[in-house]
């Protein structure tokens, strides 16, 4: 099924929309009914969105073997879609792995030839699946004879004896929908082939790469606003040719742009206010050596206690130490970038997803 060309954003959107570089992870069933892009065959659409590789786990319920792949039907419960299984290298061997590997003649002795073949034999496992074995495939939709599959990129066995892994995607899957693939993707193009978001998305690369350029460490509104100038002058030189539409001016256009910008670079942690006091100050977070030195300290010393000398700190624990010595506006996603910025800098270590502790 093909979608009609008036329904689909223009294809040089596409990019806007996150999912559109991100592995889908879509039922079955609503692979098998995306529509076809006409402007681009081998993309499709999901609610607006454009989509071309997927993310699937299912069950095989077929199986067919070629010389240089494998074809499995795999099934979630919504759908069985085949899956293009390409063999590597090492699948291709004559031999298979399957031969029982000689024994080190003496067993203290480490056999990189006898640890090579087991190696092999384990890779070859997790690629040979059997009918009832649980499959994760990640790859790109094509349509072959009318027919809908996946031309995986990566496959391989999953082994869940407890069902947890399956448990762990119905729990994601629905709450992707939710938050992803039912909200419809919307980007109004205007007559002169402009975004609505256009503006405001350059506005913030804009501002973004001037704070990387030039190494700026804290700034006020007034020190970047005139970076903004040219994207207002453009809005308004498109309004003056319609001279029914009236609007604000170009210097509230210009603030309200700005503010706008300042909050998402606030949303996403780049930059955030020490004290906010009616002389606006922003500090860029990864450049505020006082911020980098107030989380590193809370660490080195927070990771010598008993309570924390196992798995280092929590995430939520240094956030909150942090607000109290250094500042109460340090966000989560600011105090995310300081830490990635330390740990790259082996300043700090972490020991899971959600705690750190120094060296």
């Amino acid at each position: 099924m093909q979608a009609d060309a008036m329904e689909e954003p223009p294809s040089i959107l596409w990019g806007l929309d996150p999912i559109f570089s991100a592995f889908a992870r879509l039922y079955i069933q609503d692979i098998l009914q995306m529509t076809e892009s006409v402007q681009i065959p081998g993309i499709y659409f999901y609610n607006s969105h454009p989509i071309y590789k997927v993310d699937v786990l299912g069950t095989v319920v077929y199986k067919r073997e070629r010389d240089n792949f494998f074809c499995y039907g795999v099934d979630d419960g919504t759908g069985v879609i085949n899956c293009l299984c390409w063999k590597g290298e090492l699948l291709k061997d004559k031999d298979d792995g399957t031969g029982t590997a000689p024994a080190p003649s003496d067993p203290g002795v480490f056999d990189p030839v006898v640890e090579l073949k087991k190696l092999k034999q384990a890779q070859q496992k997790r690629c040979r699946l059997e009918i009832g074995e649980l499959l994760r495939v990640r790859g790109s939709v094509k349509t072959f004879r009318q027919q809908r599959e996946i031309s995986a990129s990566v496959f391989y066995k999953v082994d869940d004896p407890l069902m947890a892994v399956q448990i762990q995607w119905m729990m994601d899957v629905p709450e992707l929908y939710r938050e992803c693939y039912d909200k419809t993707f919307e980007l109004q193009s205007d007559g002169h082939g402009e975004s609505a978001g256009t503006p405001l998305i350059k506005a913030t690369n804009l501002i973004k790469d001037f704070i990387k350029q030039k190494s700026v460490s804290r700034f006020r509104p007034y020190d970047v606003q005139d970076l903004l100038q040219p994207l207002i002058f453009n809005q308004l030189r498109a309004a003056s040719a319609e001279p029914e539409a009236a609007g604000p001016s170009g210097c509230q256009q210009l603030r309200q742009l700005l503010k706008e910008v300042l909050q998402i670079l606030q949303d996403e942690g780049v930059v955030y206010r020490r004290v906010k006091a009616q002389d606006e100050v922003y500090h860029v977070t990864e450049q505020d050596k006082d911020l980098l030195i107030a989380v590193k300290d809370i660490i080195r010393e927070d990771s010598k206690r008993e309570k924390y000398s196992e798995k280092g700190c929590h995430v939520l624990h240094i956030l909150s130490a942090v607000r109290q010595r250094h500042s109460l506006n340090v966000s989560a996603a600011a105090l995310e970038l300081v830490l990635k910025s330390l740990e790259c800098n082996s300043d700090i270590v972490s020991t899971s997803d959600k705690h750190y502790t120094a060296f």
